[in-house]
């Protein structure tokens, strides 16, 4: 939506109020790697209008040479300012001492003449939600994050050392991870960003941010932000935090689990109470779209080599494209509340997602699934690792992509995730992810060389 002369101007005096230095104009590139163009206070009203360039053709895949320059356009309504100096949990005035503070702006990026780009990730989000207003219908979405703090090497380098005994939900002697956490949850109130709850996930090291419901581009932004958050505090704790799927063999991988509703008319579209589990047809559609679609999307909201390294057996996540009300292992639950709360958790997606385009592609699959009435079946309640083949088969239960190769081949063939990307978008994020699985296959890996080296 277009600012007003009014919402700038309240701004800038906020900024001023603030004692903002330094502001941000923040965006993601098609990989979900958060980037951003720093302007100094003499600028800041050349950013609010909209009209700092940058090259976008600097960033690998995102544009052409030809379509070099570009335009961030800030959304007004992501201001925040950063409550690093003011110790995230100290004073809580954003103000940053004698240096002055530093804000961001969450920007969408456009063409020189206020054309939208097809390349930016945010577009490609809102593109979905103006077509679930079309249908009738608003997302809600709510994120439980997983992400894992190591100690840092000597050198300041990333290791995977961990102090940290805890496991699943393990109330122990606080250490420097924990400790952590709890500034990051802090620095999240600060910023107005909803923090439902946070807790010890099971493996050592590894924690969870719950996300509060919000609008699906409003979560997106708080995910971009989250990732920032942490990794920030986690280095001004002498540590590192990482989103990094599957860090550690043999040990549980982080998820992004996706809770997701559709609202009709201010009623949640999901809920019948007289229907089957208390789901309305709407909701049963949903689901199917979900779990159809689950394939083709798999190589957006997975998109990793080592994403693939985390949906294998024995670790709670997902390796069947299935969904059930009981048990934790489909790839799509639903959880037990009713009413306003009736929901689905999509158990597959990780923390290494673009947010904007792991929450377009879902919820333009879902919609899929309501425009086209897909059946999703019977819910799975048994143990699928103990099912015959006859039994999958009869519930119609299909394999997630082993590797990004194989989801990638998915991708290509799935014309409904294609349209959700764009042509732009998905041309090139299969370009760049092709050239990650190459580089990947190249490579001789210690476990080849214990493996092979003194054996043949």
């Amino acid at each position: 939506m277009p600012t007003t002369g009014a919402e700038t101007r309240e701004l800038t005096d906020e900024l001023k109020k603030r004692r903002v230095r330094f502001l941000l104009l923040q965006f993601t590139d098609l990989l979900g790697v958060n980037k951003a163009v720093e302007v100094p206070a003499s600028q800041f009203e050349k950013a609010l209008a909209g009209e700092v360039l940058f090259d976008g053709s600097a960033l690998e895949g995102f544009a052409r040479v030809e379509e070099a320059d570009a335009l961030l356009v800030p959304d007004l309504a992501s201001f925040r300012v950063f409550p690093w100096e003011s110790g995230a949990g100290g004073a809580g005035n954003g103000e940053a001492g004698g240096e002055g503070a530093v804000a961001r702006l969450i920007c969408d990026i456009r063409y020189p003449d206020g054309r939208p780009f097809e390349g930016c990730p945010r577009t490609a989000l809102q593109r979905q939600i103006e077509r679930a207003a079309t249908l009738g219908f608003t997302m809600r979405v709510g994120c439980e994050v997983e992400f894992f703090i190591f100690e840092q090497g000597e050198g300041g380098e990333p290791t995977t050392r961990t102090l940290d005994a805890g496991s699943y939900f393990d109330l122990v002697p606080v250490d420097r991870g924990e400790r952590a956490r709890r500034v990051i949850v802090t620095a999240l109130e600060e910023m107005k960003l909803s923090s439902e709850a946070s807790h010890h996930e099971v493996a050592r090291g590894q924690h969870e941010i719950d996300l509060g419901y919000a609008d699906p581009l409003t979560m997106a932004d708080h995910l971009a932000t989250l990732r920032f958050v942490v990794r920030t505090v986690a280095v001004r704790h002498g540590l590192v935090a990482t989103f990094m799927p599957k860090p550690i063999y043999g040990r549980n991988g982080s998820g992004m689990h996706t809770h997701q509703s559709l609202f009709a008319k201010g009623k949640n579209a999901f809920v019948d109470a007289k229907g089957p589990v208390q789901l309305s047809e709407v909701g049963r559609w949903y689901i199917g779209g979900l779990l159809r679609h689950a394939r083709g999307y798999c190589a957006v909201t997975n998109p990793l080599v080592n994403s693939y390294k985390r949906l294998v057996p024995g670790f709670e996540a997902p390796v069947n494209v299935s969904w059930s009300t009981q048990n934790v292992s489909p790839l799509v639950r639903v959880p037990a509340q009713r009413g306003d709360a009736t929901r689905c958790e999509n158990r597959m997606p990780d923390p290494s997602a673009n947010p904007y385009l792991a929450l377009a592609v879902q919820l333009a699959t879902g919609l899929d699934g309501i425009q086209e009435r897909i059946d999703p079946g019977e819910p799975v309640n048994k143990n699928i690792a103990r099912m015959s083949y006859r039994e999958r088969r009869k519930f119609r239960i299909d394999d997630l992509p082993r590797d990004l190769h194989e989801a990638l081949d998915h991708l290509e063939k799935d014309a409904v995730v294609r349209d959700a990307l764009g042509e732009h978008i998905y041309e090139r994020y299969l370009d760049a992810k092709r050239e990650e699985w190459q580089e990947y296959i190249g490579q001789v890996s210690e476990w080849e060389l214990d493996r092979y080296l003194g054996q043949y």
